[in-house]
């Protein structure tokens, strides 16, 4: 039997209801891109009914006017299932239920044996161990209790990007990997790639300063949006992720934000992107992290801040200003100057 398809060629559509109607909203596949990758809480998106936030767990969205709704629709064939994983938030990261290390002890369960019971029940719990431990996981609070020590962690349900599963050889086919020509809609047209400069001005991909144009850019991007890109801009090759939506100095590590702007129809960004770091200083007002040369200037950007943030929450980042070295601890929250062991608080703004 052929492949089910929505209007747009993938297995899934996303949609937006006004208060009145449903609509597809147009390049879900971006939406998809983000909703596949486990850390992703939420997105925000620009449409004509203004910024409007998707919040993946609840899969509600919120925006400018009440009424708003957000779903997601599959297109399966008989015999056809998603491939779906079941996480759960350790200390540092999430981690998929049967792919655990040796210091996690081996799991009694894992992703396919959770969807098949939230498919069966999705507000039922039950117990399972990992080592020595108990565990108790509850589909309706999405989360999980170690029946010792009575510590509750997160959990989510996410499907892995464009890839389903045979119900019948239990054979996995990722449709990334197909023949563009069986997948593609047509590329939108208008798009601009652009990276943050030191000034805070976003600045486009152009040749012949860069190997790579808006165009090549998003050639890649619609191949795969969740890949890595190479390119150089003259004696320096950087490192362009579509799924963190930075770029990255092959050389010295220097990240920046990256933007893509769809002229004319929608324009979807990352929250990350659009993150703001401050400092309070010694008079009581916040201040922005600025990178330069000039005096009260720093070596890091509020931009370099956040990449490195999404990276590991829960790290420490170095960096000087004028003759002082300093730390900034994501946990507390704080910067330390190194020389005087001076503290002040840090804070991250959502724009």
């Amino acid at each position: 039997m052929p492949n089910l398809r929505s209007a747009s060629g993938n297995h899934y559509e996303w949609h937006l209801f006004d208060g009145q109607k449903w609509s597809q909203i147009c390049n879900d596949h971006i939406i998809e891109a983000n909703y596949c990758q486990v850390g992703v809480r939420g997105m925000t998106i620009h449409t004509d009914l203004g910024s409007l936030y998707i919040d993946f767990d609840a899969m509600t969205v919120r925006g400018p006017f009440t009424g708003l709704r957000i779903r997601r629709q599959t297109f399966l064939s008989q015999g056809q299932t998603q491939d779906i994983a079941w996480y759960y938030k350790d200390d540092t990261c999430w981690c998929e239920y049967g792919s655990q290390g040796a210091s996690h002890g081996t799991s009694t369960t894992n992703s396919q044996d959770l969807e098949k019971r939230y498919n069966s029940n999705p507000r039922s719990s039950f117990q399972f161990t990992i080592g020595s431990n108990t565990y108790t996981l509850d589909f309706t609070a999405m989360t999980q209790t170690n029946m010792y020590t009575h510590m509750v962690r997160k959990v989510r349900r996410r499907p892995k990007f464009n890839s389903i599963v045979s119900v019948n050889n239990s054979s996995q086919m990722n449709f990334a990997q197909l023949s563009l020509s069986t997948l593609s809609m047509s590329p939108p047209t208008g798009v601009i790639w652009e990276f943050m400069g030191d000034e805070g001005v976003w600045t486009e991909y152009q040749k012949p300063g860069c190997s790579l144009n808006s165009a090549d850019i998003e050639r890649q991007y619609q191949l795969n949006p969740q890949r890595q890109l190479n390119f150089t801009v003259g004696r320096y090759s950087y490192t362009l992720s579509f799924s963190e939506m930075y770029q990255t100095n092959d050389r010295f590590g220097t990240m920046r934000h990256i933007r893509r702007t769809v002229g004319g129809n929608l324009y979807i960004s990352s929250s990350q992107s659009q993150a703001r770091w401050q400092f309070r200083d010694m008079d009581g007002s916040w201040k922005d992290y600025v990178k330069g040369s000039r005096r009260g200037n720093c070596t890091v950007s509020s931009q370099e801040i956040e990449a490195q943030y999404q990276r590991n929450k829960t790290g420490i980042m170095s960096f000087s200003t004028g003759k002082f070295n300093y730390q900034l601890n994501f946990t507390a929250m704080t910067q330390t100057n190194l020389s005087t062991n001076t503290r002040r608080p840090v804070r991250r703004l959502q724009q």
